[in-house]
């Protein structure tokens, strides 16, 4: 017998170690195609043989299983979907040992701020509701002068200004005037 047909005689597994041994002795990348027509020219070796044509009947019980399969995998998707999202919730929440540490951290704040409102409660030096609007009024009429004067001393330099060769700024650097701006003042909201 000749080498090519005890390797195709033998089955997959001979024809595999004379592929392998082929690659081997050869050292070089051949294609799939390459590789089977120079084993084909120098073994014998053959393509497999076709498989026998199935019947309608065969053909429409396939199709119904791969319908089957089909569902099959889709409700499984399904729930593999909503089991990664039950993880992403169950991974974002905390732990019971995280949970008990924030319940005792809170525990701690509540505390703390129940004793200084209580410190606050018992402190002798409440302000009345009438320092309270006497202070705001106080407010309201010191807001209202400031208004009046800046209106005031806006007015005059502007009056000055009308005359004045230079600019306004080189004015307020020469006579020493400082605005509320370069301080970054504001005038508060009119109450």
């Amino acid at each position: 017998m000749s080498k090519g047909r005890d390797g195709a005689g033998a089955g997959g597994g001979a024809a595999a170690a004379v592929l392998l041994r082929y690659l081997r002795e050869q050292n070089r990348p051949y294609s799939a195609q390459d590789a089977f027509s120079n084993l084909q020219r120098e073994h014998g070796l053959g393509k497999a043989e076709q498989l026998p044509a199935a019947s309608d009947a065969e053909l429409r019980g396939l199709d119904g299983q791969i319908a089957v399969l089909a569902g099959e995998v889709q409700a499984l998707q399904q729930s593999c979907r909503q089991m990664e999202a039950e993880l992403r919730d169950l991974s974002s929440s905390m732990t019971t040992s995280e949970m008990a540490k924030e319940i005792e951290e809170l525990k701690k704040d509540c505390e703390s701020y129940t004793e200084k409102l209580e410190r606050m409660r018992s402190a002798t030096n409440h302000v009345t509701p009438e320092e309270k609007e006497k202070v705001c009024s106080e407010q309201k009429l010191y807001c209202r002068e400031w208004r009046r004067r800046k209106r005031m001393a806006t007015e005059l330099l502007d009056a000055i200004l009308e005359g004045y060769p230079k600019s306004k700024k080189q004015f307020f650097e020469e006579v020493g005037i400082e605005t509320d701006e370069e301080h970054n003042v504001v005038l508060p909201a009119a109450v």
